[in-house]
């Protein structure tokens, strides 16, 4: 689903929004969570956020494409803990630790599917919401 050229700045005006909230909440999951269900729901929040700046960058992408290249770049990030790099650099900048992790757990990459899915799913009705409230209000050309 692509995207009018007018309608880009209401959309990232609205993304951003969007991913200012995904940030607070996804700190707040942080701070105040625990255990697994705190961790999971932090991953997720962390692929929506994935999305979201893909989306902004690239407003008029399709819906399928923000959430594949939203779920790529986790799982390459998660991968990436691999190499112990973002461990090392975690300890002389500790909020590495929150954007790249320090450590590959594989039960990460269902988290990331599953807030990346549920990104786009609810990206995609937001988009079509608005592409019928629009639609009303268009004139209707009577004349044929």
């Amino acid at each position: 689903m692509t995207r009018s050229p007018a309608r880009v700045p209401v959309r990232r005006r609205w993304l951003l929004i969007a991913a200012a909230s995904v940030i607070a909440a996804g700190l707040l999951t942080h701070v105040l969570g625990s255990g697994p269900l705190a961790d999971a729901a932090g991953d997720a929040l962390y692929a929506v956020m994935i999305y979201l700046a893909i989306a902004v960058a690239l407003p008029r992408a399709s819906v399928i494409a923000v959430g594949a290249g939203a779920l790529v770049l986790c799982t390459l990030i998660e991968v990436f803990q691999l190499t112990g790099l973002p461990a090392l650099w975690a300890q002389g900048f500790w909020p590495v630790r929150l954007v790249l992790g320090v450590g590959f757990d594989a039960t990460d990459l269902v988290a990331y599917a599953a807030g990346a899915c549920a990104a786009a799913l609810v990206d995609a009705a937001v988009s079509r919401s608005r592409a019928t409230a629009a639609a009303k209000r268009r004139p209707v050309d009577t004349a044929t």
